[in-house]
């Protein structure tokens, strides 16, 4: 999939998509709705996901490195394997209910902030 060289997605819509090994460094996904995509592979670098809907999508191996995730819903995400992905990035989310993290992450998160792995309201 061409992603536009701007990479200004603000409330885009690519629920259920394969973006898988694309470069979306410094991307603005703020609100938008990216339920159920595959980012394997993806380039995140500095991206900013602010209050993006992430419910359902798959990050294996998607660098996340600076990616802005405040208040972003990851219910149900897999970040397992993503890479430079770190506690406070997560701490700022929505929700991290039924996320799938590695394991170092998952329990500091529970112990510091167990409220984001409670069942969201809908």
């Amino acid at each position: 999939m061409d992603i536009p060289e701007r990479k200004d997605l603000q409330e885009a819509d690519f629920q259920g998509a394969d973006l898988i090994e694309v470069n979306l460094e410094g991307a603005n996904f703020q609100g938008a709705n990216l339920k159920w995509t595959y980012f394997i592979g993806a380039n995140f670098k500095e991206a900013d996901l602010e209050g993006a809907n992430l419910e359902g999508a798959i990050f294996e191996g998607a660098n996340l490195k600076g990616a802005n995730l405040i208040e972003a819903h990851l219910e149900g995400t897999n970040l397992e394997g993503a890479k430079n992905l770190s506690f406070n990035q997560l701490s700022k989310v929505k929700t991290l209910y039924s996320t799938i993290l590695d394991e170092e992450l998952l329990i500091s998160l529970k112990e510091k902030y167990p409220t984001l792995f409670e069942k969201p309201d809908k």
